[in-house]
């Protein structure tokens, strides 16, 4: 199940784009499935099919019209698992420096999702 969800930015590219931080409970929970709606000039995001949402943003002037435009916006995730690992005391040397390197995995995904 979802912790928290929080709104970190709000851009234009080709359609709308939301970046959204989300924290979970547990790391083997996958109960993720996003909606979005715009409600005047407030973009609202929930979870499932719950009837509050769980993050909320104004938009502007532009940010309404490519919403409207479109009716469909570019969500980007970020997860992250609220006290998995604990605090981490020995930071070791960034690996992905040379030119062989590949880069990490990281915990994200994109979708698009209709308004």
């Amino acid at each position: 199940m979802v912790k928290s969800m929080e709104i970190t930015k709000l851009s234009i590219k080709e359609k709308l784009v939301i970046d959204v931080s989300v924290r979970m409970n547990n790391p083997e929970d996958y109960d993720f499935s996003p909606r979005a709606s715009l409600d005047g000039a407030t973009m609202n995001l929930f979870n499932g099919n719950d009837q509050s949402p769980s993050a909320s943003a104004d938009l502007d002037e532009e940010q309404i019209i490519t919403a409207e435009r479109d009716r469909m916006v570019e969500l980007r995730v970020k997860f992250a698992v609220d006290g998995m690992h604990g605090v981490l005391t020995n930071k070791t040397k960034n690996v992905r420096d040379g030119p062989n390197a590949k880069k990490l995995a990281e915990p994200r995904w994109k979708t698009i999702l209709p308004l």
